[in-house]
C-alpha cells in the first residue's frame, strides 16, 4: 500500500510537470496592461487634432486647439453649468433606457416564444430598428409637444426594438436539445424560460441591450437639440446654445462631454456585464 501512494504521489508530480505554469499578475500591472492603450490612443489624438490647427486649415475661432477646448469645459464643469446638464440628461437616459429595456425585454419574450406573434411583427421590430430616430420627432412633438414625454417617446422607439431583436436571436439559437432536456427534466413553460432559455440566450440579449443604449443615446441627444424646455440645462441644450453663439470652444467641451459619458457607461457598465458572462461561460482567463 505504501508503495503504490508513493507511486501515485510519484505521477501526479510528474504531471504536474506538464501543467504550464500561470504567472500571477498583480493588481497594478493589470491596471496598466488595461490603461496604457488608452493613453497611448488619447495622446495620438490630440497630437492629430493639435497638428491640423497648426496646419492652419481652418482659423482657431472655428476649430480651436486642445488646450482651449479644455479650458472652456473646465470653466463650464466649474460654475456649475454644465454639471447641472450633465445631470439632467443622465436622468433622462435612465428614465428612458429603462422604459426602452422593459418594453423590449417583454415584446422580445412574447414574440421569441409564440409563433404567431413572429410571423405577425417579427419584420416590424426590424423595420423599426432600422428607422432613423429623428423621423420619429416631428410626430413626437406633434402628440406630446415640446416636453420630455417627446424625447421619452422616441429614445423607447429607438431603443426597445433593438434589446427586442437581440433576445429573439439569442432564443432562436438555443441548441434544441438544450431545450429538449429542460422538458424532460420536468421544466414547466415559466421555469423552462427563466432556467433554460433566458440564460441560454443571455449573451445575445445583452448585446442587444447595449445596442439599445447606443440608440437610446443618440436618440435623447437629437432629442435635447430639438426639444429645448425653459430653465432645464442638458448636454443638448448646452450645444445647441454654443451653436447658436458659433462658440467653437463651447461645442467642442460638449461634444468632448458626450463622448466621455458614452465611454464610461460602456466600460463601467456593458463591459463588466459582458465579463461577468464571459467568466461564467468558461471564456475569460481569469488568472492573467
Amino acid at each position: 500500500m505504501a508503495t503504490r501512494e508513493t507511486l501515485a504521489r510519484q505521477v501526479a508530480g510528474l504531471d504536474a510537470l506538464d501543467i504550464p505554469a500561470t504567472p500571477v499578475v498583480g493588481r497594478r500591472l493589470r491596471l496598466w496592461r488595461a490603461a496604457w492603450p488608452k493613453l497611448a490612443a488619447l495622446t495620438i489624438v490630440l497630437g492629430l487634432w493639435q497638428a491640423v490647427v497648426w496646419s492652419g486649415w481652418k482659423p482657431d475661432y472655428l476649430l480651436p486647439g486642445p488646450a482651449a477646448v479644455f479650458s472652456e469645459l473646465w470653466e463650464r464643469l466649474a460654475d456649475g453649468t454644465m454639471v447641472t446638464a450633465v445631470g439632467v440628461t443622465l436622468r433622462r437616459a435612465a428614465l428612458g433606457f429603462s422604459l426602452a429595456f422593459l418594453v423590449g425585454a417583454a415584446v422580445g419574450s412574447l414574440v421569441s416564444r409564440v409563433a404567431v406573434l413572429r410571423t405577425a411583427v417579427g419584420s416590424l421590430i426590424t423595420g423599426l430598428q432600422t428607422m432613423p430616430s429623428i423621423a420619429w420627432f416631428p410626430l413626437a412633438i406633434m402628440l406630446f409637444k415640446p416636453t420630455e414625454a417627446a424625447i421619452l417617446f422616441v429614445m423607447v422607439l429607438g431603443a426597445a426594438p433593438a434589446i427586442a431583436n437581440g433576445l429573439i436571436a439569442g432564443t432562436d439559437h438555443i441548441p434544441p436539445l438544450l431545450l429538449r432536456a429542460g422538458k424532460v427534466l420536468g421544466a414547466r413553460p415559466v421555469a423552462l424560460y427563466r432556467h433554460v432559455i433566458l440564460p441560454a440566450s443571455l449573451p445575445s440579449f445583452v448585446a442587444g441591450v447595449k445596442q439599445g443604449w447606443a440608440f437610446s443615446w443618440r436618440s435623447l441627444m437629437a432629442g435635447e437639440l430639438l426639444v429645448i424646455i425653459a430653465h432645464r440645462h442638458s448636454i443638448g441644450e448646452q450645444l445647441e446654445n454654443a451653436r447658436t453663439l458659433a462658440a467653437a470652444e463651447w461645442i467642442m467641451a460638449t461634444m468632448i462631454v458626450i463622448l466621455v459619458i458614452g465611454i464610461l457607461v460602456d466600460a463601467l457598465v456593458f463591459g463588466t456585464i459582458d465579463r461577468v458572462i464571459r467568466r461564467r461561460w468558461g471564456l475569460l482567463d481569469t488568472a492573467g
